[in-house]
This record gives structure tokens, sequence and C-alpha cells, in this order.
């Protein structure tokens, strides 16, 4: 069993940056792929981007492309996402996942493991 946390959310000037990160407790953390989604108020959850366990491929949504970049340290058991130039419109739920396979998966339902979420507020 894998447990997630998240960390680093808060609340941001639009344009500025927030780096989160999700720490694994338990299981094997460097054969799981890594995702990160997100929930705006009223909205269905969205994918936002993965990346394999072997790191070899990564996938983002578009409209983060060039802006958010994941990233994982297997030694801290942890997986990033750097966001830049945030807007407005990225406002949400942040919530990882992890499955275990070698993907880099936007469909929730490839993972196994979610974590609670870190809320990030971008501010116009």
């Amino acid at each position: 069993q894998v447990q997630l946390v998240e960390s680093g959310g808060g609340l941001v000037q639009a344009g500025g940056s927030l780096r989160l990160s999700c720490a694994a407790i338990g299981g094997s953390f460097s054969m799981l792929s890594t995702g990160w989604f997100r929930q705006a108020s009223g909205k269905e959850r969205e994918f936002v981007a993965a990346i394999s366990h072997t790191g070899g491929s990564t996938n983002y949504l578009d409209s983060v492309k060039g802006r958010f970049t994941i990233s994982t340290d297997n030694a801290k058991k942890t997986v990033y996402l750097q966001m830049n130039s945030l807007k407005p419109e990225d406002t949400a739920l942040y919530s990882c996942a992890a499955g275990r396979g070698d993907g880099a998966w936007s469909t929730g339902a490839w993972y196994d493991y979610w974590g609670q979420g870190t809320r990030v507020t971008v501010s116009s």
C-alpha cells in the first residue's frame, strides 16, 4: 500500500510560480508511474501531467505545456510539479496519483493510489 501526501500549494499572483511536491510513503516508488490531476470548483477532475516510472515519457495537458514541468526524485520518493507563469484558470485542488506499470497516463483509471490534494489559488 502506498500513501501519497501533497504539499506546496498556496495563493500566488498571476505570472508567479509554485512547486508542488508529492511524497510517497510505503511501496516501491521507483516502480510507480505518477501523475498530477486537478479539479476546479464546480468542474470535473482533469489531467495535468504524468511521468513514467523510468522517466522516459512525460505527458502534459495542452494548456500547461511550456509552463509546467513534472519530475521525480526516486531517492526522496517524491514527484514534483513545477508551475510557472500561473494563470487564474490554473486555480484548483491539485492531486497526485501513482500507478503500477510504466506509462505517462492521462486517464485516472490507470492509477492505483491518490493523494488528498493541495490547493492552488492564482489571483488576477
